[in-house]
């Protein structure tokens, strides 16, 4: 590894959130600050033997911060039936609270990278506080989706039953989501966040179940950062490419990058040179979880992104 790995905490006062910071040996480029999606936690972009695509951008240079969102991972205290967090939290308090925190750090603006429901959450506080925009570089987001449209079968058993219907009766048995534990994801979920996240799925509207906050109203206005998304060509549900740019649409950045990343499909939209590097070096057929921790990707898109965002800095 070309980089050391630590731990610090943001305190909010009533709880705190972890940040696993990844420094380079020799720092030569912004930061980045990471954001996982539902049922995960920070350790989706990084591991303690130097894999991932946190690990891989500490290792070209930039000083990378994968958070836990609060309840999760090594955030304090944990999800439970004494500790609840809404989604109303995390885009009102939480992420500008991360941006400004290291915003304040470097005094330069930051890279954000966000995997699944982290995008959609991310996005939408950008665009309820898009004063924040100033402060950031880039966007990037791995799968990101907030309505999910496709029908198939996957869908029906792990959305519709195991989502939408299994996990609010083991909210109200347990407080929480024991997704851990039952084996549904890397990590637990607060009851409300749950709840949120079944209103956006299913709903046309693009509000805030706590205060009905239009964010596809304030979308529209929004300064947005250079942002690029990817889809993977074998995420059939969580992260459809569909999906993908069904979000891209309502949040009025359909003229984003795109690149689909598979076997047979790749695509960067403007950029054909930079399409073909990946077609190239992506063989992998991605799906939802693999886009971000399979070794091929850093022959491939993980040293597209690195490449591009260096770009943005300048």
């Amino acid at each position: 590894m070309k980089h050391q790995q630590s731990s610090t905490f943001l305190d909010l006062t009533d709880y705190q959130l972890h940040l696993r910071r990844l420094t380079p040996l020799h720092i030569q480029h912004a930061p980045v600050l990471m954001l996982h999606g539902a049922i995960e936690n920070g350790r989706i972009f990084y591991s303690h033997q130097g894999k991932g695509l946190g690990c891989f951008l500490a290792d070209q240079g930039f000083s990378v911060y994968c958070a836990d969102f609060a309840g999760r991972g090594k955030s304090h205290p944990a999800a439970s039936a004494d500790f609840d967090h809404s989604q109303h939290q995390l885009i009102c308090r939480d992420i500008p609270a991360l941006i400004e925190h290291l915003f304040a750090q470097y005094q330069q603006k930051i890279h954000l990278v966000c995997h699944s429901w982290g995008g959609v959450v991310l996005a939408a506080s950008l665009a309820r506080f898009p004063q924040l925009c100033a402060k950031v570089a880039s966007v990037s987001y791995f799968g990101t989706k907030r309505r999910i449209s496709v029908q198939s079968l996957a869908k029906t058993i792990q959305v519709d039953w195991v989502w939408n219907r299994i996990g609010p009766w083991l909210c109200r048995r347990y407080g929480y989501l024991p997704a851990k534990k039952l084996r549904l994801g890397a990590d637990n979920e607060p009851s409300q966040f749950l709840l949120d996240t079944i209103q956006w799925i299913g709903s046309e509207a693009f509000t805030d179940p706590t205060d009905q906050f239009d964010y596809a109203a304030a979308a529209k206005h929004c300064p947005w950062p250079a942002s690029w998304f990817f889809a993977a060509i074998n995420d059939k549900v969580l992260g459809h490419p569909t999906d993908v740019q069904l979000f891209m649409a309502e949040t009025q950045l359909l003229q984003a990058r795109f690149s689909l990343l598979g076997a047979q499909v790749e695509s960067v939209q403007g950029d054909s040179s930079k399409a073909n590097a990946l077609q190239n070096n992506d063989v992998h057929g991605y799906d939802h979880i693999s886009m971000l921790t399979h070794p091929m990707a850093q022959q491939g898109h993980f040293l597209m992104l690195a490449e591009w965002m260096k770009d943005q800095s300048i």
